[in-house]
């Protein structure tokens, strides 16, 4: 096995429980937020989205997928228009809200499928390519690809507690 499959496997399971995480959530549920200061599911997959359409593209030399699919005219959100939830405080947060779980999995589906074009084209060597240098020690393709899949699957399992505390808060 390469470990282009290993990688395409991960995002795979990315998908199934962003998925789990927003269907059929309304908007109300989407948008809660467990205490004044927490991420809300909305925020999390949005968020978890951006970051990867962010990173993907970085280091594939692609263009965001928010941006050329229109992504950030749909969302309408009230933040720069390259924001990636890096760094967001409580107003940010509050910031990002959603009408309906089709967008954030619609986006996330389109990002998805574009990470998947630049896996499938992967070599063992293209792993090694330096993609940022302002680290120490420089982060190659590789780290890059495994950092975005490990922050993928926090904020997944967060979206999918913060479903549970919503859903548990309404019974």
């Amino acid at each position: 096995m390469h470990a282009k499959d290993i990688l395409i496997e991960g995002h795979g399971r990315i998908r199934e429980e962003v998925h789990a995480a927003v269907e059929g959530l309304d908007p109300d549920g989407l948008n809660a937020r467990p205490t004044a200061d927490a991420n809300s599911v909305a925020w999390l997959v949005w968020h978890l989205t951006r970051v990867q359409d962010n990173h993907v593209a970085d280091a594939f030399g692609l263009d965001q997928v928010w941006l050329t699919g229109e992504w950030e005219k749909r969302f309408g959100l009230d933040l720069p228009r390259r924001a990636t939830g890096y760094g967001h405080g409580s107003a940010e947060v509050a910031k990002v809200r959603v009408d309906s779980g089709d967008l954030l999995t619609g986006y996330y589906d389109a990002v998805h499928e574009q990470t998947l074009t630049a896996l499938r084209s992967l070599t063992a060597k293209d792993l090694e390519r330096v993609v940022d240098d302002s680290w120490d020690p420089p982060v190659t393709l590789a780290v890059r690809l495994v950092s975005v899949l490990s922050d993928d699957l926090q904020h997944v399992g967060q979206a999918a507690y913060v479903r549970g505390l919503v859903q548990s808060a309404d019974a």
